[in-house]
This record gives structure tokens, sequence and C-alpha cells, in this order.
């Protein structure tokens, strides 16, 4: 079986059914809205509920802030941990950089399409594009 990151968004409805799938087809699967520090999952709005009118400057400030840094390496160690990436649409900016550190770093990732978003050419990139959970679980066991 695999170690996965499963990468994806707050706001995607499928998440925590594909965690769960995963896990019982007996994958040790990294949930980044439970992390192992217990800490829970990463917010702006820990830092700052005005997080979303921020200037480029403190933005920057807040990727300095001491939460940002405890989840970053939380989930940069998951990475790191992980033999491979199951990127679930939709989803943002994060989880397509994390989808692509993996790609970059000769693992296994796997787009999970539950239902159809925008074509995407540079998904070419990824070793697997589908809409069934049971083919991304088969994958990640080859």
């Amino acid at each position: 079986m695999a170690k996965i990151y499963v990468a994806s968004s707050w706001r995607n409805q499928y998440y925590n059914d594909v965690v769960k799938k995963l896990r019982e087809a007996g994958h040790d699967v990294y949930d980044f809205r439970n992390p192992p520090h217990g800490k829970g999952g990463f917010h702006w709005s820990d830092i700052d509920p005005n997080f979303q009118n921020w200037t480029v400057k403190q933005y920057r400030e807040g990727l300095k802030d001491p939460w940002s840094e405890t989840q970053f390496k939380s989930d940069i160690d998951a990475l790191t941990w992980a033999d491979a990436c199951v990127l679930v649409l939709p989803c943002g900016r994060s989880a397509h950089t994390e989808a692509g550190w993996m790609a970059g770093a000769g693992k296994k990732v796997a787009v999970y399409i539950p239902e159809m978003q925008e074509a995407e050419l540079m998904y070419k990139l990824f070793d697997l594009v589908t809409d069934d959970i049971d083919e991304v679980s088969s994958f990640l066991t080859e």
C-alpha cells in the first residue's frame, strides 16, 4: 500500500470521502485538515481575520507567522514522507503547487476529477487523470 498526500481545497466536498476510501483500501493517508500535530488545519483567518484585505507586504509577514511555519512544516514533511499525491478537484493554488512539487520529486501523482472541471493541458505532467476513485487506489499500489 502507498503513503499518500491528498492535495485539495478546504471547500472541496469530495475530500473527506477520498481520504476515507483510500484509508479503507489500506493506504496511509496524510489529511491536511487533521494533521498529526493535533492542532487542526491551517486557516489564514487564524493569523488575521482581515487577511483577505492584506497587502503583499502583510502577506509576506503572514508567511513568517509561527502558525504558518508550523503548518508549512507539517505539510512539507508529509510531502517528503509520501510516495504519491492525489490531487482532488476542484482545488486551488496550494494543492496544485503540492502536486507539482510531488511530480518534480519523481513521485506518482493522480488527478481525481469526481465532476468534470475545465480541461488542463499541463495535467499531462501527472501519471493518471480519472474520475474513478477505485482506479486511483489501484494505480497507487502498482
